[in-house]
């Protein structure tokens, strides 16, 4: 298969990675305006993250240090780039890479804390105000108070997840003195049940999918006045939450002295489920770089909803499932057989590409990038890593980048790999990934 065309339904079905480049990429500014969402949707959560700082830190011990700041580090990798990539294709220098560490975001331990907790402290205020609890236009410290959590104890925060989600919802819900409610579907780790568990969160298990677990936390939540689902599946305070991250990475970039502009472009790569978190970071970066900024999701073989719903955006019912495919993968967090309309929607002309990556990869890339950097993540981290490969060693992305006129600018460019959860995660079950992680080859991307 040519990587740089539309992957066909039978290169799907046979669940062999893949790179698909969006032919509907638009100017940034046009798709912008064309969007299901408004441009500076990240505003509103940046500055309600600033006003409920000072209630986090009280809630959290662990962002005492921050002042209740939710950010994660920007670091350098050169020992993991230079053994991703070192193979007879490589040539010249290396290039810039860097990983945005929010594997590490305290709390939930994973970039779900961003939308997660936006949405469930939007839910407090709203609740707080029209109690007269919180005076509109103070900082938020009042949430953390006993009489907001009697009010709060009234209702239910549920939400449908396969972990990661329900482990920020749960956790922000519970602290805050909601009863917190999550539905996790089969693919959900047993060690993230019980950590909810004993955060006070009720766990309900489900047999079916992420898509069943989702759909029963709707629905009972309906049926209840005081109860506030968590719909990762249509949520704009969750995408808004993810979108807010995007002046995160500027400023550090800044700090950093790594330019962004025509000359200096900037290459990031999202590992996917759903799409709300890598689609709101996306949106975000677009809104603040331009066409200076490209950015490319990761997905599992098992599991490629997002790829599916734009490269055949005529027949929006289909999921992985009409492929074959949706089986058992070692990416839980990213085993979603559908992506979000809005997510796909506000991705639509954004979105620079979409590549699929085997769980033997996953595996492989976690234990070089704890071998090499120390880090510990999670398998569903590890999808953006093999983006570098993909751009700089296949045909397709090599094609991408000529057309995008990004060849000759190689040596300026900055490449970020965005992590997104498993510093949480227990040592023996982090074990047993490097345990099943296969020697990495430098056989294709």
């Amino acid at each position: 298969m040519d990587a740089a065309q539309v992957p066909t339904e039978e290169d799907l079905r046979a669940g062999c990675p893949c790179l698909w480049i969006n032919p509907r990429l638009a100017p940034a500014a046009d798709a912008l305006a064309a969007a299901p969402v408004p441009a500076d949707i990240g505003d509103a959560a940046e500055a309600r993250f600033a006003r409920c700082a000072p209630a986090l830190a009280r809630l959290f011990p662990e962002l005492a240090a921050s002042g209740g700041a939710i950010a994660s580090r920007l670091v350098a990798v050169p020992r993991f780039a230079a053994a991703l990539l070192d193979d007879s294709r490589a040539q010249g220098p290396l290039p810039r890479v860097l990983l945005k560490a929010d594997h590490e975001l305290p709390v939930a331990g994973s970039i779900k804390a961003r939308g997660g907790f936006h949405e469930v402290l939007e839910f407090a205020e709203k609740l707080a105000t029209e109690h007269g609890v919180l005076q509109a236009g103070n900082d938020s410290a009042a949430l953390a108070n006993p009489e907001a959590r009697a009010l709060f104890s009234r209702y239910r925060v549920a939400v449908g997840s396969t972990g990661n989600l329900g482990m920020s919802i749960g956790m922000m819900a519970a602290a805050l003195g909601f009863q917190a409610v999550v539905h996790m579907s089969a693919e959900a780790k047993a060690w993230k049940k019980q950590r909810l568990r004993g955060a006070g969160v009720t766990v309900v298990e489900h047999a079916g999918d992420y898509e069943a677990a989702v759909a029963a936390g709707r629905a009972e939540a309906n049926a209840d006045a005081y109860s506030h689902f968590v719909d990762d599946e249509r949520s704009v305070s969750l995408f808004a939450g993810y979108a807010a991250a995007a002046k995160e990475l500027r400023a550090q970039l800044a700090a950093q002295q790594v330019r962004v502009d025509a000359h200096h472009p900037l290459l990031v790569y999202l590992p996917c489920g759903v799409g709300g978190a890598p689609g709101g970071i996306a949106f975000g970066l677009k809104r603040l770089f331009g066409d200076a900024v490209h950015c490319f999701f990761a997905e599992p073989t098992a599991f490629p909803c997002f790829l599916v719903r734009l490269a055949f955006p005529e027949r929006p019912e289909l999921s992985v499932y009409d492929f074959g495919l949706g089986q058992a993968t070692q990416a839980d967090g990213l085993a979603v057989p559908r992506a979000s309309e809005l997510a796909a929607d506000a991705m639509r002309q954004l979105l620079s590409g979409v590549f699929t990556v085997s769980d033997s990869t996953l595996l492989a890339h976690l234990a070089l990038l704890h071998e090499t950097e120390g880090m510990r993540i999670e398998p569903s981290a590890a999808a953006g890593f093999g983006g570098l490969r993909w751009l700089l060693h296949s045909d397709g992305g090599q094609a991408y980048l000529a057309r995008q006129g990004l060849q000759a600018r190689a040596a300026d460019a900055t490449h970020v790999l965005w992590t997104t959860g498993g510093s949480l995660v227990p040592q023996e079950q982090f074990a047993q990934f490097l345990e099943l992680a296969p020697a990495l080859t430098a056989a294709g991307p």
